[in-house]
Parts: structure tokens; C-alpha cells; sequence
């Protein structure tokens, strides 16, 4: 089968609005200039779009005009490799999923164990930052938590306080193992993200859990400066949080 009808034939399985490049197609390297060209004219012929060099689309026609690629799909390109989980949304977008805020925002950040830069495809705006510890699909929402308690002070439309409250609540949800996999991950953020989990984990579950080596791992002279009161967190004492 010629090149241009391989092409045809592979996009007209392709759902509309998802995003697709070179390597969905099955083109070799070799044939890459006999695609471009290919794709040139299907572009030409309005069959697909091009979302940025490499990536382009099937728009899906209404009675409004063709809609835009779909977000998520596009999105996923950054967050997975072969199948694999390299990244996660953070920052703003995240807290607004965790309902710690109800600001949106414009432009989403990615934690990756890759190469930073910003992202500009199309539709897509993202600036990305190192993740704290390696992603993986069975980390990645713990990673998420610990990036809030990081930001906490920063967080915006609530109170710190307030934000403590709800991931506090949504910890009381995680199973033992989530737990204990949240200490472990927080030895690798800055000091008053492990203060700040050790005493949510002690007023939310007492002593189930064994927290010497989160306390152990902090100097015990530093005040954390959290902005939060002790009537309403009783255990931040025990922290050193004010």
C-alpha cells in the first residue's frame, strides 16, 4: 500500500478531535517527507488540522463550525510516554480539582521527571516543573497532595486553614498504605511539607501511624510559619508550626 493511502486509511480510524502525530500513523523515518506532504493535502482539503508542527487532528463538524481538538487527549501526549505515566497536572488547575480553590486558570503546569519547558501546542498552554520524586501511575495523585501542602500558603480564594481542613478530610479516605506511602514521599519535599503531614496524620489518626522518622527528619529548633491556629489544629504544636 502506497504511503498517502496508509495515511488515509489509519486516519480514518482515528476518532474526531483526538490528537495524532507520526508515530500514530506508522510511518517510518524514511517515509517521513512522503507523509508531510500527504498530510499537506488532507490538510488542504480540510480532512484534518494541524495543532502545532507534528500534531494534528480531525475536527469534528457541527452545526456551530468545527470544533477544536479535545483537551484531554492533548493533554495526555505530555503526561504519558509509551504508555507510561511521566507526568501530572499541578499547580493551580490541580487545586482547583481538589476544591481548594475556584479560580481557573489559563495555563496549565505539568511536574515531570523530563525536560522542563513551556508547552505551547495550539489549544494547549503549559509551563512545567521538576516533580519532587519519580511519577508513576500509583504515586502521582499522593505527589499531587504533597505539591498542596507545599503551596498551601499561596493557594488562592481560601485560607490556609481552611485548606488544611479539606485535604485533611480527604486523607481520612486513603487507604493504610496510601498513608504510609505519603510519609515516604514527603521525605523528598522541604521540611514544612513533612511538619505540616505529620500533624494533620496525628490529629486525623493518633497514633495508627509510626511517625519517627518524619519527625526525625526535621530540625527541631525551626518554626514553620503556616499562619494557623493551634485551636483549630491542636497537633500543629507538636510540629512547630505557628
Amino acid at each position: 500500500m502506497k504511503i498517502a493511502a496508509q495515511i488515509r486509511k489509519t486516519i480514518e480510524s482515528i476518532p474526531e478531535g483526538k490528537p495524532f502525530g507520526y508515530d500514530d500513523l506508522g510511518i517510518g523515518q524514511a517515509d517521513f517527507v512522503t507523509a508531510a506532504k500527504a498530510l499537506e493535502r488532507l490538510q488542504k482539503k480540510g480532512t484534518i488540522k494541524k495543532i502545532s508542527k507534528g500534531i494534528f487532528y480531525k475536527p469534528e463538524e457541527t452545526r456551530f463550525g468545527p470544533l477544536g481538538p479535545d483537551y484531554n487527549a492533548l493533554l495526555n501526549r505530555f503526561l504519558f510516554k509509551k504508555g507510561k505515566r511521566v507526568g501530572y497536572v499541578t499547580g493551580g488547575e490541580l487545586y482547583n480539582q481538589l476544591n481548594l480553590t475556584t479560580q481557573n486558570y489559563f495555563r496549565t503546569k505539568i511536574a515531570t521527571n523530563r525536560s522542563r519547558k513551556k508547552i505551547e501546542k495550539g489549544w494547549l498552554k503549559t509551563s512545567t516543573v521538576k516533580s519532587y520524586a519519580e511519577i508513576t501511575e500509583d504515586n502521582y495523585q499522593l505527589l499531587g497532595v504533597l505539591d498542596s501542602l507545599k503551596d498551601i500558603r499561596n493557594i488562592s480564594d481560601t485560607s490556609t486553614s481552611q485548606a488544611i481542613k479539606i485535604l485533611a478530610g480527604k486523607l481520612v479516605n486513603f487507604s493504610k498504605s496510601a498513608i504510609e506511602d505519603l510519609i515516604r514521599l514527603s521525605m523528598t519535599y522541604p521540611p514544612r511539607v513533612r511538619a505540616l503531614l505529620g500533624a494533620i496524620i496525628e490529629e486525623k489518626f493518633a497514633t495508627e501511624f509510626d511517625l519517627s522518622d518524619l519527625k526525625s527528619s526535621l530540625n527541631p529548633t525551626t518554626v514553620y510559619k503556616l499562619n494557623v491556629k493551634e485551636a483549630e489544629f491542636p497537633t500543629i504544636k507538636n510540629w512547630n508550626i505557628r
